[in-house]
Order: C-alpha cells, then sequence, then structure tokens
C-alpha cells in the first residue's frame, strides 16, 4: 500500500514501464499510445517546472480542462509537489471558475485553450491572487491572442515542460525528493460539486481517500493488469477520476473518447477496450441508439429482436433465481425458486442461445471483441437499462457513491450481481436509519449514511457545513434514501431533500417516476413537480426524432419538426405514453400519477439544466421554468 498517488505512479513505472497508460487522439481521430516511462519523465518535467514558477507544498492550483492526455500529467505533477489542484471542466460558467479560484486563492491556473484562458481572464478583476496562467494548447500565438492585465503571465503547457525539464538537467533528484515527502493525509484536490442544490462547495480529498478505494475495489471487480479502458466522463468529477487512479493501479492504459453517441461507438471498435465507465443516461442513450436502429429493419428481423430480447431477459431473471440472486427485500425461500427455475431455465436456454447468435452478437461486437464491463455510477441505474444489458449479455456494474467520498461506498459484485442493488465497499460501513432515527429493517426506507476511510476531509473553509453532514463519529449523512435487502444488499430509492410532499401529506421519491417516463421511445428527459400542491405534474422534454418518426408513419400532416409538438395527435400520444408508464400496473399508487404536463421545446444542456454527470439540477430547473411549473398546477 502506497502513501501518496505519485509514490504509486513510480511503483507502477519501474513494474511495468514499458506498458501504455494513455491511448490520445490527433487531429485526424487516431489513437497515439504513451507508455508509463514516457508519461512519468513528462511528470517530472512539468512538476520540476511548476516548481520554477512558484508551486509549493499546500498550495491550491487551478485545473480547468477536459479529459486529455495532458490532465492526468497536470494532476500528477501537482500531486508531486504536494499542492493540491483544483479541477473543472471547460463547460464551467466564468462566475464558477471566478468562485472557485478565488475562494481557494488560487496563486497558479492551468487552462485548457484560450477559450478557457478568456473565462479565467474575463474575471481576473476578482482574482487578485492570481498571478501564472498555463495554456495547454501550446501554440504560437497563444499570448497574443490573450489579452491579459500585467498581474498576470501568460505561459503554455509547453514552456513550462521545457523549463522543467532545463531545471531536472542540474537537480535530477528534486521532484522525487518531493515525492518521497508526501504523506497519505496530504491534500490531493478540492472538488466543487456541480451545484445541483445551490452554491458550489469545495470537497477536500486526501490522497488516503482515493488509495483506501484502489485497494479495495479489486476485491469486487476482476481487474486485470494492462487492459484498456475508454474514458467518456468528466475527468474533473471524482467518479471518472477514481477509475482513471485505478487505471494507473493495474498498470492498464486510459482511452480518451467522448459521451456522443457515434464517437463513442466508433472509438470502442478502434479502442477495443475491456471497460468504460459512465452514467446512467449515456447506457440509456446506448440502449435507445439499438432500437432505433432496429425500427429501420424489416417486420420480421424487428419481431426477432423483441422475441430475443424477451426471452433473455427472461433467460436473466431465471438464472437470478437458481443463483439465490434475487433482491430479497422480503424474505425469499431458495427452494421454491429453484424448483421455479429449473423448467423455464430448460425451455428458455436454447433461445437465449439462438438469440446470442442471430442478434446479440452482432450488437456486442459494437463494444469490440475485448469487452468485459461497463461501470455505471452518477445516479441509479434504471431497471430496463440493467434488464436490456443483462438480456444481450453485456455486464453493468452498477455503482454508489457521492463526491464527498471520492466517490465510492457501494458497488455491484462482478461476482455475485443482485439487480437493483449495491454492495457495501468492503471495510466501508453503512447504516439506513428511518423517520423516527431508528435503523431500519430490511425493506424499510430510510437515509443513507456511510463510514469509512474514503470520506471526505471536509468542505474547503466551511466546518459549518462539515458538521451538518458528518457527525463526531465520522458517520456521513449522504442525503439518499436507501433499503436495505436481506442478504446485505441496498438500493438506492431518490434523494432526501428530493421528496416531495403534497398538500395531502403523502411523501413521493420523483426519480422512480422519472426513470419510468423515460422508458417511454417518445421522452428523452422529465421532471416531476408538485411540492405543497394537490396533486403531481411533470415537465417533458419530448424526443422530437422519435416523435417525427411517429407522424409520418401514421400520415399526420406538420409544417415542421419544432411545431410537432403542438398537434393535437402528439400530445394525446404523450399523455398516453405518461400514463401507461405511471400506473397501477407499474406498481404505483394512486397519489404518484401525473395529472398535467408541459412540453418543454429544448434538450437539457450540462451546465444549465444538468450537472456534469448530467444529473437533473432542480433548483435550476425550478428557476428555468417557474413560468411553466406555476402554469400546471392553475
Amino acid at each position: 500500500m502506497y502513501d501518496t498517488l505519485p509514490k504509486l505512479l513510480q511503483h507502477i513505472v519501474t513494474q511495468y514501464g514499458t506498458n501504455e497508460v494513455q491511448l490520445s487522439k490527433d487531429d485526424e481521430g487516431a489513437f497515439h499510445p504513451t507508455t508509463y516511462q514516457q508519461f512519468y519523465a513528462e511528470v517530472l518535467d512539468l512538476a520540476a517546472g511548476l516548481h520554477t514558477i512558484g508551486v509549493k507544498r499546500e498550495a491550491a492550483i487551478g485545473l480547468i480542462a477536459d479529459n486529455r492526455k495532458e490532465w492526468l500529467a497536470a494532476d500528477m505533477a501537482i500531486l508531486s509537489l504536494g499542492a493540491a489542484d483544483v479541477p473543472r471542466g471547460r463547460d464551467a460558467m466564468p462566475y464558477e471558475l471566478q468562485f472557485i479560484l478565488k475562494v481557494t486563492e488560487s496563486e497558479i491556473c492551468f487552462a485548457e485553450n484560450t477559450e478557457q484562458a478568456k473565462k479565467i481572464l474575463d474575471e481576473a478583476h476578482a482574482l487578485p491572487h492570481l498571478h501564472k496562467l498555463i495554456v495547454m494548447d501550446s501554440t504560437h500565438h497563444v499570448a497574443q491572442d490573450l489579452k491579459a492585465p500585467d498581474s498576470i503571465c501568460i505561459l503554455t503547457y509547453s514552456d513550462v515542460v521545457a523549463a522543467g525539464k532545463a531545471f531536472n538537467a542540474t537537480h535530477p533528484e528534486f521532484v522525487e525528493a518531493e515525492i518521497a515527502k508526501g504523506k497519505i493525509d496530504d491534500l490531493a484536490t478540492i472538488i466543487f460539486t456541480s451545484g445541483t442544490t445551490g452554491e458550489p462547495k469545495g470537497v477536500m480529498l486526501s490522497h488516503g481517500n482515493f488509495l483506501f478505494q484502489l485497494e479495495q475495489l479489486p476485491k469486487v471487480i476482476d481487474f486485470h493488469k494492462g487492459e484498456r479502458w475508454l474514458s467518456v466522463l468528466p475527468v474533473w468529477h471524482s467518479f471518472e477520476r477514481i477509475l482513471q487512479y485505478v487505471i494507473i493501479s493495474q498498470a492498464s492504459a486510459i482511452a480518451y473518447s467522448k459521451p456522443i453517441g457515434k464517437i463513442m461507438l466508433v472509438d470502442l471498435q478502434r479502442v477495443n477496450p475491456a471497460w468504460m465507465g459512465s452514467v446512467p443516461r449515456i447506457w440509456e442513450a446506448v440502449k435507445a441508439g439499438v432500437y432505433q436502429n432496429v425500427k429501420g429493419k424489416s417486420p420480421v428481423a424487428k419481431a426477432l429482436f423483441h422475441f430475443f430480447v424477451w426471452v433473455g431477459a427472461n433467460h436473466a431473471s431465471v438464472m437470478n433465481l437458481i443463483a439465490n440472486r434475487m433482491p430479497q427485500f422480503k424474505r425469499r425461500f431458495y427452494p421454491l425458486d429453484l424448483l421455479l427455475g429449473i423448467v423455464p431455465l430448460v425451455l428458455l436456454t436454447p433461445f437465449k442461445l439462438l438469440g446470442n447468435v442471430l442478434v446479440f452478437k452482432t450488437i456486442k461486437k459494437k463494444f469490440g471483441t475485448n469487452f468485459r464491463a461497463g461501470v455505471s455510477g452518477g445516479g441509479s441505474l434504471p431497471s430496463s437499462v440493467d434488464k436490456f444489458f443483462k438480456a444481450i449479455g453485456v455486464t453493468l456494474l452498477d455503482g454508489y457513491g457521492l463526491t464527498e467520498t471520492a466517490p465510492v461506498i457501494g458497488l455491484r459484485n462482478i461476482n455475485r450481481q443482485v439487480p437493483g442493488t449495491v454492495a457495501p465497499l468492503p471495510e466501508t460501513e453503512i447504516k439506513i436509519v428511518d423517520d423516527t432515527g431508528k435503523l431500519a429493517k430490511p425493506g424499510k426506507k430510510g437515509v443513507i449514511f456511510a463510514r469509512g476511510k474514503q470520506v471526505m476531509k471536509g468542505y474547503y473553509k466551511r466546518q459549518d457545513l462539515t458538521d451538518a453532514v458528518i457527525d463526531k463519529d465520522g458517520w456521513i449523512n449522504t442525503g439518499d434514501i436507501g433499503i436495505w435487502t436481506h442478504t446485505g444488499e441496498y438500493a438506492i430509492r431518490g434523494r432526501a431533500k428530493d421528496t416531495i410532499v403534497l398538500s395531502g401529506g403523502e411523501n413521493i421519491e420523483p426519480v422512480p417516476l422519472e426513470a419510468r417516463l423515460r422508458e417511454s421511445e417518445y421522452i428523452e428527459q422529465a421532471v416531476v413537480v408538485g411540492q405543497d400542491q394537490k396533486y403531481l405534474a411533470a415537465l417533458i422534454v419530448p424526443d422530437t426524432k422519435q416523435l417525427e418518426i411517429y407522424v409520418k408513419e401514421h400520415n399526420i400532416p406538420y409544417m415542421a419538426r419544432f411545431d410537432i409538438t403542438e398537434l393535437p395527435e402528439v400530445q394525446d400520444l404523450l399523455n398516453s405514453e405518461i400514463n401507461e408508464m405511471v400506473s397501477a400496473k407499474n406498481g404505483f399508487k394512486s397519489f404518484e400519477r401525473i395529472n398535467r404536463f408541459s412540453i418543454l421545446k429544448s434538450s437539457f444542456k450540462v451546465g444549465q439544466e444538468l450537472s456534469a454527470k448530467q444529473e437533473v439540477m432542480r433548483h435550476k430547473i425550478n428557476q428555468l421554468y417557474a413560468k411553466e411549473i406555476a402554469s400546471l398546477f392553475s
């Protein structure tokens, strides 16, 4: 066990120096590898260069960039000097950058390109501590393209590396001596939450917070050394960040892609990874893309596809019965499950094998030939998506955590996959507390609390907020609602602060309702509202492409795509879909029905309605669509 991340990197370099660590694209889209030895040499030079421009131990260094090879090198170089990075992606608004750089008093900041640098420079009047800005895109015209005040010096990434190389020529042992000074409790990063509930809070995570997970995760996931991963999530976020550290700990390689269907699917073929981490929304999009592709097939091909998906889903359920992997929110009698499962298994298996050959083999090829599993985090995986991938034979491991726990506190064990649940990460304590303050029994909902070595040091300069979520015994209140099974797994049932209380006193969790609504092929996104009202309503973002196909198939005249949602036939369709999805037959109570809905014209965007991990920011929704929400209850 190594006590800092740079020390872990040093060890991997000595053992697996010739392994690939990164695969990055050129302008033509071709991937080029970097070995661990090459990467470590760049880290040493960059760290030395940062030292020459004044980076000191315990400093907070801004790191404003999306996924690219320089990001990880900058991260490791900053940590090598005992400093901490303050990361954010390029979708951050100028006022957000001003907030995080000002509160951390960052004197030095990386910016991915001139666009990001301009955002920061536009806020320079409010950043008295900032005096050096390092632009990663090292063109010859960076300085000329940027107008900086005299107090801020503009450098390029290559400038700093070159300065470090010169410094290391005369001080070859300096950086490694700094690495040796590192301790497990040193601050590694300050990640500001994406603000789904208001003003961002700076989460302080130590080397130990991350390293603890690197020790525990291999106990529940069977990693192999030297595997390839496809990276599509924002690297500044804690989920993708822990994945990058997992990759290093396993002497494996990161290939940088984007969470855009066409790009991601092409890169899956090119890179042929074993693993990919993603958020539920992207897995939903992959599923929707498969179904969209099937729509263009012949009637026979479509019928075969739907039949074999049904077979695959039921085969997976029967296998769970026989293997005693059914989620036990109520106790089950295993001998009865075994008895009930044998006959269906015998009947379904030949069709399942045939479906693998005729249908699923082609779909799975889109993930490459080495794909072992996807890791889903940043929100609960919808049951329909989970079942679909299980049906076609693609493994998804649902994970659970939060930025404040760096982030993993629960994960589905690859050797015991209980659908709809996660298991506590080894050496992590979980308790679920009901409304009375007592420990909830299996099958009863309550708020999830966690305790373990991955829990943050606290919120930056906000001891009051830290004390509000972490008690004197080290338990952190996750704010999530959970429910235990009788076999030690737990499921997430929403956010405590998202709970809608109707005027009649009914408590409703909107997340399961929204997940069910998104199962409609005609609904891209849905937000349920109704706090203090007599009934529930919803804001609906329609899938205009699917609606266009629908009106053409039914010969419904329309002028243009943006007019489609005004058609009475389309509004009737959406109303029918909503009533079908949220109904008694799907397990919803009468007071959970959606009484009215409003159709929104545009898709949600990251940085506006969505956080970086594509979670709905409800406070932003309430602000942006106050008029539409008010009309639903008028």
